[in-house]
């Protein structure tokens, strides 16, 4: 049993301009996320719910000025970036980043290597690599291509979860996986998803704007994020308010407050 504690949390993000005042995002976010659980984070637009992410992962431009998170009791913020994926914790970008001249295959077996902390067996990993890959529906031709160049929205998200099935981690941070995401891309997807949560007992938090996804990957709780706080949570039929709704009464209730 593995889990990601969150206690009043509080982040600042630095401007472009470096003699701008950084902009106070996150005010104070409370939330555990255990092993076998999937906790959706649903909110408008410009709510806080990638600087969390950002925050968990170790994105230097985020600062944390308040507050802790821990995995399984170790200081998360204590840790660089490295140290925080070999603990367990992983992210799955929002938008994928192109790596010209490294190819995906290279890219994913020095990761593996990274976080597992000894190379696998080459003729173990290359089976390993090509069933996970088979499992997303990915061309192997993709492994001698450059990370994400050229590749679609869509691929580029398999290429997350494709990581995320090889790397195992803990704890998976989802920020806005069905983004630019076709129907069947997003059933594809999902059920990497799914697989992975089965097989490694994994614990998630699901970032996203829609419940479209929510239908494939079934949440055990969702949180509505505004104004940089979660504002409320509930089970799954809390998103079947918002897809009902929309975000109107939280958006008020934050004005007013």
């Amino acid at each position: 049993m593995s889990t990601l504690e969150i206690r009043d949390l509080h982040v600042d993000v630095a401007q472009e301009d470096p003699t701008a005042e950084p902009i106070h995002i996150l005010k104070g976010v409370n939330l555990a996320i255990d092993s076998e659980q999937t906790h959706a984070i649903m909110g408008p637009n410009g709510s806080g719910k990638s600087t969390l992410a950002y925050a968990i992962a170790g994105h230097p431009k985020y600062e944390v000025t308040r507050g802790s998170i821990t995995l399984d009791g170790e200081d998360v913020l204590a840790m660089s970036v490295d140290e925080r994926a070999r603990a367990g914790l992983f992210l799955a970008m929002q938008y994928p980043v192109e790596v010209p001249g490294v190819s995906t295959s290279n890219f994913l077996r020095s990761a593996v290597t990274a976080v597992r902390g000894e190379a696998p067996k080459l003729r173990h990993w290359v089976k390993e690599n090509r069933e996970a890959m088979a499992a997303l529906e990915v061309d192997p031709s993709f492994a001698d291509r450059s990370v994400n160049e050229g590749f679609s929205g869509g691929e580029k998200k398999r290429l997350e979860i494709l990581q995320l099935s090889l790397l195992k981690p803990k704890i998976a941070v989802l920020d806005e996986t069905d983004s630019g995401l076709d129907v069947d891309a997003l059933r594809v997807v999902a059920e990497g998803v799914n697989r992975y949560r089965e097989s490694e007992h994994g614990g998630i938090l699901l970032i996203t704007h829609y419940t479209r996804i929510l239908r494939y990957i079934k949440p055990d709780f969702v949180h509505v994020f505004v104004d940089g706080r979660i504002a409320e949570s509930g089970g799954p039929e809390l998103a079947d308010e918002l897809e009902e709704n929309g975000y109107e009464r939280f958006t008020s209730a934050a004005a007013v407050s």
